[in-house]
């Protein structure tokens, strides 16, 4: 075992090379995040506030949010750019244990995870385009991690070029099923009116969730770093516009449901999105929204399947376990065997979840608690790393860490972008997180049989801390 990003890098095959544009890396992040979700969850949202002002605000509260953690992942990418990611941010914040801890449960339940959920989603809405028989969706979903894995393993100028394509088409869809909706007549105004649930005032917590989550992925763009030419400056750019983009393609989304269907039509539609086609296009506009749906989940399916593979490849690097993870294909410009195995994990996944009555809300609830519980650690890492700066800059480069650096920050940019407002900024971020991992457990837990996958997926987490101390064992024989 080795100091993240030190001795296995060197000896372990190419390295990545800085051919990522601001425009590559915006496309990467407005993919990740404007997925299924936005076709899904405003519904949900509709039935926790208390009218159409409240509806609105709360979807900006959540770009607002989303946009104050872009701002703290975009101090900690610039200041230590990596392939690894989180994965490196939070081995130099905790030490190496965090970050193994974390790049297992990337690898076996958050990342691999959400590739299943995104490919059964895919799965869906394919199977009422073409239908393929009783496990039509497993099917589907199946041969979309296939294919979109075998994609990246050709190489990343291909998946890039696929990325930017099937982003620049996503965004003209949204756009088309805006205009059609801010054409068609209005409905009804209605007075605000009481939300349901737990909400009797403005809006739920619930609704804040479900709007966070669908805001999530923006975070995907930290594996990005080692790969963005001119990182320290381009990696705010794309954050900030990656966040403004996919803000103004959510507003403009939800304005359109509430013009078209009012706040009570999306709180009784079970599928809002096609409700508002149907309105505007006729019974046609289900098929397109279907199209739609399905370019989302391919462009969200391709960009998790591209980030997911670089934490691999960073603990492959660092633990001898791993080595044959560590290795970078230069003729891909690509981690492949990181994207084989995360491909193979998903396809287990995949079968697993298709044995359970809805598998992309197993898959959800075995993936929320580990990512939440990560996304918070990483966010209080930036306190961790700025007192390690100033050790660092106050002994003029000396380090002396208990936990034996041994060297790693040498790589510190000191001209890195630096969050504004510190420390309040990080504190309102961590605050969110903290928030939604407490959210995402009790809404998991609720579920049946999604509870299941919750307690499967915190089972992997542990199992983890086994493989640790094997790995750890491992580096002290060969250090003997």
């Amino acid at each position: 075992m080795s100091a993240p990003g030190q001795s296995q890098q060197q000896g372990a095959g190419g390295q990545p090379r800085p051919t990522l544009t601001v425009f590559d890396a915006v496309a990467m992040i407005v993919g990740i995040v404007i997925g299924v979700g936005i076709f899904k969850a405003p519904s949900i949202v509709a039935g926790n506030v208390s009218g159409e002002t409240a509806f609105i605000a709360v979807w900006i509260i959540g770009g607002l949010i989303s946009l104050v953690g872009a701002l703290c992942y975009a101090e900690l990418g610039s200041s230590h750019p990596n392939a690894g990611g989180e994965y490196y941010f939070l081995s130099r914040a905790y030490g190496d244990w965090l970050g193994f801890l974390f790049a297992w449960a990337r690898m076996t339940v958050i990342q691999t995870g959400a590739i299943a959920a995104i490919a059964f989603v895919f799965g869906d809405y394919a199977s009422t385009l073409l239908p393929l028989g009783a496990n039509s969706s497993a099917i589907y979903a199946g041969l979309a991690v296939i294919a979109i894995t075998a994609l990246n393993v050709a190489g990343t100028s291909q998946s890039k070029w696929v990325q930017n394509t099937l982003t620049i088409a996503l965004a003209a869809a949204i756009l088309a099923v805006v205009l059609g909706g801010l054409a068609a007549p209005a409905a009804p105004a209605m007075a605000e009116i009481p939300a349901t649930g737990e909400a009797r005032s403005w809006f739920s917590g619930l609704a804040l969730i479900f709007v966070l989550l669908t805001y999530g992925g923006w975070n995907e763009a930290a594996y990005l770093t080692a790969e963005m030419r001119d990182t320290r400056r381009n990696i705010v750019r794309a954050l900030v516009i990656g966040i403004v983009v996919i803000t103004v393609l959510y507003l403009l989304l939800n304005l359109s449901y509430v013009r078209v269907l009012g706040l009570s039509g999306m709180q009784s539609s079970k599928a809002v999105a096609s409700d508002l086609m149907k309105a505007t296009w006729g019974e046609g506009g289900a098929w397109l929204l279907g199209i739609v749906v399905v370019s989302a989940a391919l462009t969200t399916l391709n960009a998790t399947v591209f980030t997911g593979a670089r934490t691999n490849y960073a603990l492959g690097r660092d633990f001898v376990i791993f080595r044959a993870l560590g290795r970078w294909n230069d003729k891909a410009s690509a981690p492949v065997n990181a994207l084989l195995v995360q491909g193979a994990v998903s396809l287990a996944l995949v079968g697993l979840a298709s044995m359970t009555p809805d598998g992309f809300q197993t898959m959800v609830a075995y993936t929320a608690p580990a990512f939440w519980l990560f996304f918070l650690l990483t966010s209080i890492s930036l306190f961790l790393l700025r007192r390690q700066r100033n050790a660092y800059l106050s002994t003029g480069g000396a380090v002396n860490s208990q936990r034996g650096d041994h060297g790693v920050w040498a790589t510190y940019q000191q001209d890195h972008y630096r969050v504004p407002l510190y420390p309040v900024t990080p504190l309102l971020f961590a605050a969110a997180c903290a928030y939604m991992l407490y959210s995402s457990f009790n809404y998991a837990m609720s579920l049946d049989p999604g509870s299941i996958g919750a307690m499967v997926g915190i089972a992997m987490l542990a199992s983890g801390v086994p493989v640790l101390m094997w790995a750890r064992r491992r580096a002290a024989a060969g250090m003997g």
